[in-house]
């Protein structure tokens, strides 16, 4: 495509600090690496208190650099030192200590401070004229919650916003978010829906909420394509399985109430109860985040998880690859989902999947999952029975093929052209 590329990197640029990606920062990386390729036609851009400013280019291929170094998606399986704490511990094995970051520095060796240095002192130009028609690209949802800072679109023809919608979470479950998200939320829904020219979603299920919120707030109906997000390279080709000493089953997510983290960690200590040292591991891959104060206090207070349950925060992509290919299940006991793409990274690399029944988990899943009510405590844990004792042989076929970035991209392309 030639046509002028405008990025939004706003969120990207608060991302620095953060050793690993969530989701949503997959999506917008790889939504930059793709299309902040040097070309003259295609612009990173930001959102700031001064209105819309474009980054000078060598600043927006170097945020591109230092955060996929950050994350370290390049590493190969085991070199990561969280990685290799998680392993040792899996083989029962002395576990190293946690490595002290160094200050200021990002990823092996990369200065973080100078490119932030970069950032504050460039003076970023506002945005002039497109020609042809541009593409702003605006994929994930930060600031629609302040309209003002779109504003900068009115009276710009010559500019055709598109904006990617994760969920509406916040709106139809507001007791699993911060106060006054729900709020803000909406906010950003009406911001997408009376400025985009097209909308994409990760989810036929998420386009239908959207369509239906649309409609019931009474704003524009605006053209919603379901555009399914790619897994990453790490998960395609031969996966390593990682070694362990005993089973283990895996729960990827933030550590929140939505995600019922909960029920997990009460099996488990009915589970030690009985089994003793013959329990299942549990690895939790996912920082602590919020509304989860009750997983938290057993996490920290409750003697019996300790031998048999372990947080594994920030794992590079392609250590979680190798760890869900040793699995004997991925657990995904949500309460609500706009996609759940753990799902689809278990899939890919054969491992079976208990999750929650959700529209979402049905869709990405296509038959081959194992879905129970969130609440079905006792169904949970024979399904967590039955999978720990399953021979690790017994791998899983998805029946179609597992989405890649390529072909997200050759979809939205052809979405794009067609403004």
């Amino acid at each position: 495509m030639d046509r002028p590329i405008l990025v939004d990197v706003t969120r990207l640029l608060t991302r620095l600090h953060h050793r690993a990606p969530t989701g949503i920062d997959r999506v917008e990386l790889a939504y930059a690496r793709r299309f902040l390729d040097g070309s003259p036609a295609r612009d990173a851009v930001a959102l700031t208190p001064f209105g819309a400013r474009r980054l000078p280019k060598a600043v927006g291929t170097e945020l591109v650099a230092r955060l996929e170094e950050r994350w370290r998606d390049g590493q190969q399986a085991g070199e990561d030192p969280a990685a290799a704490r998680l392993r040792a511990w899996l083989l029962a094995e002395p576990v190293p200590p946690p490595a002290q970051p160094e200050p200021g520095r990002a990823g092996r060796g990369v200065p973080l401070r100078s490119l932030i240095t970069r950032l504050r002192a460039a003076t970023w130009p506002t945005l002039g004229p497109a020609q042809g028609g541009a593409i702003y690209l605006h994929t994930s949802h930060l600031r629609l919650d302040l309209p003002q800072r779109l504003s900068w679109l009115d009276g710009r023809p010559d500019i055709r916003p598109v904006f990617y919608v994760h969920d509406l979470i916040p709106i139809e479950h507001p007791e699993y978010s911060v106060p006054g998200e729900a709020a803000r939320h909406r906010v950003r829904m009406e911001t997408v829906a009376r400025r985009a020219a097209a909308v994409l979603t990760n989810s036929e299920d998420v386009a239908e909420r959207f369509r239906a919120h649309a409609a019931a707030e009474n704003l524009p109906a605006v053209p919603v394509t379901p555009a399914p997000i790619g897994i990453e390279p790490g998960f395609t080709g031969a996966v390593m399985p990682l070694g362990a000493s005993r089973p283990y089953l895996v729960a990827c997510s933030t550590i929140e109430g939505r995600k019922n983290h909960l029920l997990l960690l009460q099996l488990w200590r009915e589970l030690a109860g009985l089994l003793g040292p013959h329990t299942p591991a549990l690895v939790l891959v996912g920082r602590r985040g919020w509304e989860s104060e009750g997983a938290t206090d057993l996490l920290d207070r409750c003697p019996g998880l300790r031998p048999h349950v372990i947080e594994a925060p920030g794992l590079p992509t392609r250590d979680l690859a190798a760890l869900l290919a040793g699995a004997q299940a991925l657990l995904m006991p949500s309460f609500a989902e706009g996609y759940g793409i753990p799902v689809l990274e278990a899939l890919s690399v054969g491992t079976p999947v208990i999750a929650s029944d959700l529209p979402a988990h049905r869709e990405v899943s296509r038959g081959c999952a194992t879905l129970l009510h969130p609440l079905d405590g006792l169904g949970w844990r024979e399904a967590i029975l039955a999978a720990a004792q399953r021979p690790r042989a017994a791998r899983i076929a998805h029946p179609m093929p597992i989405p890649d970035w390529a072909g997200h991209f050759r979809f939205v392309d052809s979405v794009l052209a067609s403004l």
